[in-house]
């Protein structure tokens, strides 16, 4: 197993970090600004569609798809620093178009999507001209068993008939999202794994209301932000049901697992970033007469941070590599394993880097406090800890079952 990039890759890795480091990295102030003085914090300010045009023209676009059909074709495997030289930047993902729900509702339409869906749908996602949201979760239940969902979608005649509530759905809020993926016991009779389908929903069909955004420990993460959202007699063609009826379950697996992994990669240039932060001002702040790098078991906080942060990227390479040759279920265990551990990694790294800055980490004026509140989010979106460390449970006591 080799982990040295591929010359594709090491093209992309240098051309991304150093477009992130010129281009991104010194607006993140002027963004944060802008949404403060815009009208309304749902709408997106006018540099985010620069920035989108320079990635565009210098070939820096739709990098997380494999299909060379729709991009480079970077294996996940060759994407993974590039995902994580995004993962140190809120603004970096949707620059280069690789802004999860977005990502995963295209590798939907990519596998499972129809010519009609996929020309309506996918192709002004990949243009960047709309975005999306996708509503699984639902609030009534306990949305980490996919079948207790309770919301419907009901095949009558030629149509499909929706009707539910949904919360956690992400990118609602963008001023331009334009449709979601919504997801409905269809027969509730069938095999479990069977009963449920999933469905484009263009957000402005009659009987689809936001009703409300969500705040993440006090941040909106406006302009996507996070949204409950009713469904009340939403009356669609039988041909929006991506697939067909009974496969949404199917659907929701080949999504998650690459999604899972995305998010990882990202979290890996996340606790990156926070850890140069809390380098920066451990050597730089003084107090007691010393150095904050000095001080209070620091030197070896620091020093945990980076062989935590290592060992995270390792065993993420490693499942990105399982997932290139095997697929979701050759590497559905280690997707489970990188799922558990480096979101804990991140809020660990992260709180850290906040001790170090005090009072100013508690606030806006540093990208740390919505940093620790994504990695808190991501142990429990797309499945919580305990169903992964489930996984990864049973597939070790099997394993020893058949030695005995």
């Amino acid at each position: 197993m080799d982990f040295s990039h591929s010359p594709r890759a090491r093209d992309y890795t240098e051309r991304v970090g150093g477009f992130i480091d010129k281009e991104i990295l010194p607006r993140e102030r002027e963004y944060r600004d802008a949404l403060r003085e815009t009208e309304g914090r749902w709408q997106e300010p006018p540099l985010i569609e620069e920035l989108k045009a320079r990635a565009r023209e210098q070939g820096l676009w739709n990098l997380f798809l494999p299909d060379e059909r729709y991009g480079p074709g970077l294996s996940v495997t060759e994407y993974a620093p590039l995902a994580e030289l995004m993962g140190r930047s809120f603004l970096a993902p949707e620059v280069f178009n690789c802004n999860a729900p977005d990502t995963g509702n295209a590798e939907v339409l990519v596998h499972y999507g129809s010519d009609e869906q996929r020309e309506r749908w996918l192709e002004p996602l990949l243009r960047g001209e709309i975005r999306s949201a996708f509503c699984m979760t639902e609030p009534a239940v306990a949305s980490s068993d996919a079948t207790n969902m309770q919301a419907t979608a009901t095949l009558d005649g030629d149509t499909v008939v929706l009707n539910g509530r949904k919360w956690w759905s992400t990118g609602i809020g963008h001023p331009r999202c334009a449709f979601v993926i919504f997801m409905g016991l269809t027969d509730p009779d069938a095999h479990r794994h069977s009963q449920h389908s999933m469905v484009l929903v263009p957000l402005d069909t009659p009987g689809v209301t936001v009703e409300r955004m969500l705040p993440v420990l006090g941040y909106y993460d406006e302009p996507y932000g996070h949204g409950e959202v009713s469904f009340t007699d939403v009356r669609l063609p039988a041909s929006a049901v991506i697939a067909g009826p009974g496969r949404g379950f199917e659907i929701a697996q080949g999504r998650l697992g690459p999604g899972r992994i995305h998010h990882c990669m990202r979290l890996v240039g996340l606790a990156e970033r926070a850890l140069e932060l809390a380098c920066r001002r451990a050597l730089e702040r003084t107090a007691f007469g010393k150095p904050l790098a000095n001080l209070g078991g620091n030197r070896e906080r620091i020093a945990r941070a980076r062989i935590a942060i290592n060992q995270a990227r390792l065993q993420v390479l490693h499942a990105a590599w399982l997932l290139d040759a095997h697929g979701p279920l050759g590497a559905f265990n280690e997707l489970s394993q990188v799922k558990a551990a480096v979101p804990a990694m991140a809020y660990e790294v992260i709180d850290m880097a906040i001790q170090l800055h005090g009072g100013l980490g508690l606030s806006d004026e540093t990208p740390l406090a919505p940093a620790l509140a994504t990695a808190r989010a991501l142990r429990l979106a797309d499945g919580p800890d305990e169903v992964h460390l489930g996984v990864v449970a049973r597939t070790e006591l099997r394993a020893h079952r058949e030695q005995a």
